[in-house]
């Protein structure tokens, strides 16, 4: 009997946790819809092979070592403790106990390391609570994180912490139950068997509710982790794996071609074009970004994977010499500017306006000009977010559609328009430096 209710609420918890998480994934889903569908996915063998070396194998995540280590340990630990986290779901459902151990060996080489990594990840994340808290880093500051997004690091991070505890507490008191009353152990405890003996006091039954609340806290934070990250800055650990898969495979210095300024300067240059083929195209919509619309898909998708580790401000020159410019400020402006407007799309569609926009509301142009577009900030960054691109199409929309570039631009394309050229000098004037050479000859 209290096997079966422990199975029947379990599957309530299981179907709300479910119920909230794809009401958030459909929401989240809809505001893909609004966005630009202009990036292709292509090259897929290529894509698996950097998800892999720089998703997985946390390779730039290591260009600062110390801190790398420890962010990469969380991250295979939790590959690991996955498993055992499944195990707990299908138990819950079934009303098993520890089903996954028909697995033999391997099964104790899973629950063994798991149980290694959640002392890992504990430790590791006591660390970086250190360092949030009292050590005052220079890249986690910034005007983009206020003190909410301190506070949600903060929580996020102890969220994590109570589930090591809560893991290791189960552990514990299942290992020592099962010592106490005689049963077989099943699985590897490397740390728990070392933490046990400090309850070998206890009688059976108060050692399985004990092991009994461990296990149900376990399950309702993962529960709750779940549903809590879409809202956090630890979305990253649902998004910055396929968001490195997505990643942009250019080379980084190289700027996109507008596509429709592109052929319409290919039909200019073609004798045999007719005006009648530049007719038939399709009416051309906005030139570059203005607001969260005219985005990409993968500009949102960046946004919302971005884990605001300051890594590309950090390096970026323009804000190490004291200008606006905040490469991570740009991308996170984007899933701000998306929650602003994004309900409203959804519900009316293009044609909603609330007065705003991503442009001048959230970015000013002076952050936009002070790029020097080096790609440092998308070098750096450890789950390949390309800054740069964004920055570009505002920029190009402030030039095609507004004509407000800087003083010098617009003196530059003025010239362009005027004499083919970037100088003041007319075509026919071109040649003059040269006649002193030839008098002097």
């Amino acid at each position: 009997m209290e096997s079966m209710l422990k199975q029947v609420v379990f599957i309530v918890a299981l179907l709300i946790t479910l119920g909230v998480f794809t009401y958030t994934f459909l929401r989240v889903l809809s505001y893909f819809r609004v966005t630009r569908q202009n990036f292709p996915i292509r090259h897929l063998g290529k894509r698996f092979n950097l998800m892999m070396r720089v998703a997985f194998g946390q390779t730039k995540i290591f260009r600062k070592p110390v801190v790398g280590l420890l962010h990469a340990l969380v991250f295979w630990g939790f590959l690991v403790i996955l498993i055992g986290s499944l195990e707990m779901v299908v138990d819950g459902i079934l009303g098993t106990e520890r089903l996954f151990r028909a697995l033999g060996v391997v099964y104790e080489v899973i629950i063994g390391a798991g149980d290694v990594f959640a002392l890992i990840i504990a430790v590791a994340i006591i660390v970086f609570l250190v360092r949030r808290l009292f050590l005052h880093v220079k890249r986690f500051a910034g005007t983009e994180m206020d003190h909410r997004k301190h506070v949600d690091a903060n929580f996020a991070l102890t969220l994590i912490l109570l589930l090591m505890i809560t893991l290791l507490g189960l552990n514990s008191f299942y290992v020592q139950h099962a010592t106490t009353a005689g049963h077989d152990i099943h699985g590897a405890f490397p740390v728990s068997e070392l933490i046990a003996p400090l309850f070998s006091g206890m009688p059976a039954g108060k050692l399985y509710l004990y092991h009994e609340t461990n296990w149900w806290a376990h399950i309702l934070l993962i529960f709750f982790f779940a549903n809590y990250l879409p809202y956090s800055k630890h979305f990253h650990v649902f998004l910055s794996v396929p968001n490195v898969f997505l990643s942009r495979l250019d080379p980084l210095g190289k700027l996109d071609t507008m596509e429709n300024v592109k052929k319409e300067v290919q039909m200019m240059l073609d004798p045999n074009a007719s005006f009648d083929q530049a007719e038939e195209e399709e009416e051309v919509g906005r030139f570059g970004v203005k607001d969260v619309e005219d985005v990409s898909w993968k500009n949102y998708f960046d946004s919302l994977a971005c884990t605001q580790c300051g890594r590309c401000t950090s390096v970026c020159p323009a804000n190490i010499t004291g200008k606006r410019l905040s490469p991570r400020k740009i991308v996170m402006d984007v899933r701000e500017r998306m929650k602003e407007k994004g309900p409203g799309l959804v519900k009316q569609g293009s044609d909603y306006d609330d007065n705003k926009s991503l442009l001048r509301d959230h970015i000013t142009e002076e952050e936009l000009w002070a790029c020097t577009t080096c790609n440092a900030c998308a070098g750096e960054c450890p789950i390949n977010i390309n800054h740069p691109t964004l920055i570009v199409e505002m920029r190009r929309y402030l030039i095609m559609e507004e004509s407000a570039g800087p003083g010098d631009l617009n003196a530059m394309f003025t010239n362009i328009e005027n004499n083919g050229a970037p100088w003041q000098y007319s075509q026919e004037d071109r040649m003059l430096w040269a006649e002193e050479l030839y008098i002097n000859e």
